[in-house]
């Protein structure tokens, strides 16, 4: 049976489907369903029009109004759920709808787990930024481009934190967007610490290609198509590019550093979660699923990075010093 309606609908229909690439994304058995169509029709004629729509709006909690949850996705939320009983007692599979599971809310919030990982995530690179910062002097060569990554990160977060709590066109790019900028700026970061301490220029030009890039990708997927396929491989593409080369500066250099085990062991373990994501299934208690698990997998990782940063930026510094010195 399902569980207890406890406030909000599930998601809204993801958008664009003029976007014919990959669009078999924007449709999903559930949503399909004769019954559930016309279980929105039905509700939203008898609840979302004229005196039944301001009883309606005289009923609903005030944080689901501030939050912009309205009549027809309540009905959507309704229907989702008669919808899984229904299909349940006919012996077929937990069916996804708008390309999502049926998930429970946690009152206004629409991926409870997954928006309570996002935020860990968030406060997980906070708290090691604010710790770097009382643990390396603002002078160490890479002091800035490490403040600079976590304004990014925890930002990100966020992003992904308010995609969670409720699915709209703007937290989904907000999103997207943010998860992009983070991969990007790893790679810059990258670039900065293996090529351009010696040669700024290198970091500076790579930058601002990265830069283009991004603005790039933004004007596609906002004026162009929102295409989620495209999304999926430029993020695999950024991500490989960022594996390989954090992970062959760190054995090219363990024998001279041998605390960048710790670098090593954070590409591997970032892109090892995200095997996560390829054994999807339906939620467990309707709130656990495989991207929430994801979330939950990355929130430690920062700890170990910003192990090495830490190190690495007291080691550049005295070796700053004593060049100096020299």
């Amino acid at each position: 049976m399902r569980p207890p309606i406890v406030g909000l609908s599930l998601v809204t229909p993801l958008l664009l489907a003029s976007c014919n690439v990959f669009s078999g994304a924007l449709g999903s058995s559930g949503d399909e369903q004769p019954f559930y169509r016309n279980c929105i029709n039905n509700c939203s004629r008898r609840f979302c029009f004229g005196d039944a729509l301001s009883k309606f709006v005289a009923r609903q909690p005030l944080y689901m109004r501030l939050t912009g949850w309205d009549c027809v996705e309540e009905c959507r939320y309704g229907c989702m759920w008669r919808t899984v009983d229904l299909l349940q007692e006919a012996g077929y599979d937990i069916p996804q709808f708008h390309g999502k599971w049926p998930f429970v809310r946690w009152l206004c919030i629409q991926e409870p787990l997954s928006a309570i990982f996002s935020a860990l995530n968030g406060f997980s690179y906070l708290f090691m930024a604010r710790r770097y910062r009382a643990s390396v002097p603002s002078t160490a060569p890479t002091y800035t481009t490490v403040v600079r990554f976590s304004a990014v990160a925890v930002l990100a977060w966020c992003f992904s934190f308010a995609y969670h709590c409720k699915d709209t066109p703007l937290t989904e790019r907000m999103d997207y967007f943010g998860a992009t900028s983070l991969l990007l700026y790893s790679v810059y970061f990258c670039c900065m610490r293996t090529l351009g301490l010696q040669h700024p220029w290198v970091a500076k030009y790579f930058g601002c290609l990265l830069l283009i890039v991004f603005g790039l990708h933004i004007f596609y997927m906002s004026y162009v198509c929102f295409d989620y396929g495209y999304n999926m491989l430029l993020s695999i593409a950024i991500g490989m590019l960022n594996l390989l080369w954090w992970s062959g500066w760190c054995v090219s250099t363990l024998s001279t550093r041998p605390y960048v085990w710790r670098c090593l062991l954070t590409m591997l373990c970032l892109h090892g979660v995200f095997l996560l994501e390829l054994f999807d299934f339906s939620p467990l208690l309707w709130a656990l699923d495989a991207h929430a698990l994801w979330h939950l997998s990355t929130a430690p990782i920062p700890l170990l990075f910003y192990g090495f940063l830490i190190e690495d930026s007291r080691c550049l510094l005295r070796e700053e010093e004593l060049h100096k010195f020299l």
